[in-house]
């Protein structure tokens, strides 16, 4: 009898702390802490009547997934028949990164920022605008993703897209070749056309 009220008291003291937290677990996801506890040790706590208003309000706190999740910001479904083989991935990201390394060098040659460097090593592409910041672009084979770091919009990660042959994040339905164009004439002040 002590040793099931101490469980119940326990049970109570966990709701109680995981619903300080809830709105960090409502950003992973609806992540259940109850989905994690044995079903002997739920079953003795809800059989507490005073427990009862408690188990019902942390079900509606962690698990109400309709009411968190607003389906229009997370990323797209992915196809999972439009995931490049890796040998593939290879050719259309190694094609990608080497055709905006030359046009990225001819745009730095046709403008006068201090700092201006482009550099290609370990399949990362780094290309410095001085104190406007650094861009960062590399493979992600596992992921088969291009993966971009921007001074602007800060971190992004694209699919190909095979009906667009283009680089897409899914977040934001946003177009790696049209991002750099529209980011790099605000940040340099002159046009580059990257298609």
């Amino acid at each position: 009898m002590l040793s099931s009220m101490r469980k119940c008291l326990s049970f109570r003291r966990f709701l109680v702390l995981e619903s300080y937290s809830s709105s960090s677990l409502h950003r992973h996801q609806c992540f259940s802490p109850l989905y994690i506890l044995p079903s002997p040790f739920i079953h003795e706590a809800s059989r507490a009547p005073d427990l009862s208003a408690t188990v019902a309000s942390a079900h509606r706190v962690f698990c109400s997934r309709s009411s968190i999740i607003d389906d229009a910001q997370g990323p797209a479904a992915i196809d999972y028949r439009s995931i490049l083989e890796e040998d593939e991935f290879h050719c259309v990201a190694d094609a990608t990164i080497n055709d905006l390394q030359e046009k990225l060098e001819e745009y730095g040659d046709s403008i006068q920022i201090d700092g201006f460097d482009i550099d290609y090593a370990n399949q990362v592409l780094t290309l410095k605008l001085g104190n406007s910041g650094t861009y960062v672009l590399n493979k992600q084979t596992p992921n088969r993703q291009i993966w971009l770091s921007s001074p602007v919009s800060g971190p992004s990660r694209f699919d190909w897209d095979r009906s667009g042959q283009s680089w897409i994040y899914r977040r934001t339905k946003a177009n790696l070749i049209q991002l750099l164009e529209i980011e790099l004439e605000q940040l340099c002040g002159k046009p580059i056309s990257l298609s």
